[in-house]
């Protein structure tokens, strides 16, 4: 790839919810209000839409499986489903009682985690299909999750915040059986209880936007409507709590000097270096040293609001997709302003810069 940065040709036609790189591969997938998902080839300089998957509401979130064949997604029909990207087969998994806003899959445990605006996980067990999904009740609306391979983490409404362990989250799943469900197609989850590893405070004093864990197992980071990103510890030592802190981006001043807030929108760790990019309503995006509270760099600024960023596997390539935020006021989704751009990274440019 000659060029640092390109455009993906065919993108959605409103505004995207979510993009993820496939696991092995440079296929990304796409998630549109426009009810559809993308699959797109990246691996040359243009790439090329491979299909489309139409769904019968708005798709809020995706993510992949253990393959670059299985993907799970969900949205604004209140369903959980399995993808298979090469026969365009859809399965539903369960259904929610309201729309579903983030889903998160964990290998090492073969679960599946979905979050829904009904307050609700729903924790799929997939190395056992037969077996009826589980419910734990959240106490407000998840914004977003994120999980780590031992960890998962739920940012909530009212600044709430959960860790679960995911072997527990695991374990109560496998727990369920055929027998306790009496209609197999509604696929409706067997509630249970099952209570955090940590219940916490948001350190951001408004609503959380966007959660992302660490590649390392060691924290995560969140952000807020307000233009302030989190850094916090899993680990509960008053040493380790010593070290979260928050601080102030995605601002920009207008023509009277006054600083204008935006929304952090989105999140991703890189899985190598270990620092993190941020995308903003302000249409930048910036990577983060989140051990040194150093900003590594910050790109041009895109033409919209950004709205999701994804690193592929391997941390060479970074997708930025960018829609309507609607900060500015107006409504509508104008002719050219949803577009998704993949980036070649140098070798060290999202590596940290050390410490202070």
């Amino acid at each position: 790839m000659a060029t640092p940065q390109y455009e993906l040709s065919d993108p959605p036609s409103d505004a995207i919810s979510a993009i993820k790189f496939a696991p092995a591969s440079l296929q990304l997938l796409v998630a549109s209000w426009d009810k559809n998902v993308y699959l797109y080839d990246t691996s040359e300089s243009g790439a090329k839409l491979l299909r489309t998957y139409q769904h019968r509401a708005p798709v809020l979130d995706i993510c992949f499986g253990d393959n670059d064949e299985d993907a799970y997604t969900t949205g604004l029909d209140w369903d959980v489903r399995r993808l298979n990207l090469s026969s365009g087969d859809q399965t539903v998994l369960s259904t929610h009682t309201a729309g579903v806003k983030s889903l998160a899959y964990s290998s090492r445990h073969q679960i599946l985690v979905s979050a829904s605006w009904d307050s609700n996980l729903n924790i799929h067990h997939l190395s056992s299909p037969s077996n009826p999904p589980t419910s734990i009740a959240l106490p407000s609306k998840p914004f977003s999750i994120s999980l780590t391979a031992t960890k998962l983490v739920v940012a909530m409404a009212s600044r709430a915040l959960h860790i679960y362990d995911l072997a527990t989250l695991a374990s109560a799943a496998s727990s369920s059986s055929p027998s306790q469900t009496t209609d197999s197609q509604t696929r409706a989850a067997i509630p249970v209880s099952v209570e955090p590893w940590q219940r916490r405070e948001s350190s951001l004093k408004f609503m959380t936007r966007a959660v992302a864990c660490m590649p390392n197992d060691a924290g995560y980071a969140s952000s807020s409507i307000e233009g302030r990103v989190a850094v916090e510890w899993f680990d509960p030592s008053p040493e380790s709590q010593a070290r979260k802190y928050a601080f102030k981006c995605h601002r920009q001043a207008n023509e009277e000097g006054v600083d204008v807030v935006y929304p952090v929108n989105a999140l991703a760790f890189h899985p190598v270096h270990g620092t993190f990019a941020s995308g903003g309503g302000d249409g930048f995006v910036a990577l983060w040293d989140g051990v040194a509270k150093r900003r590594i760099r910050q790109y041009q600024r895109y033409a919209s609001s950004v709205s999701a960023v994804a690193f592929s596997g391997d941390g060479k390539f970074l997708a930025v997709a960018i829609s309507p935020g609607f900060e500015d006021g107006r409504e509508g989704v104008g002719e050219g302003v949803v577009k998704v751009f993949v980036r070649t990274l140098g070798e060290n440019e999202a590596k940290g810069k050390g410490m202070k």
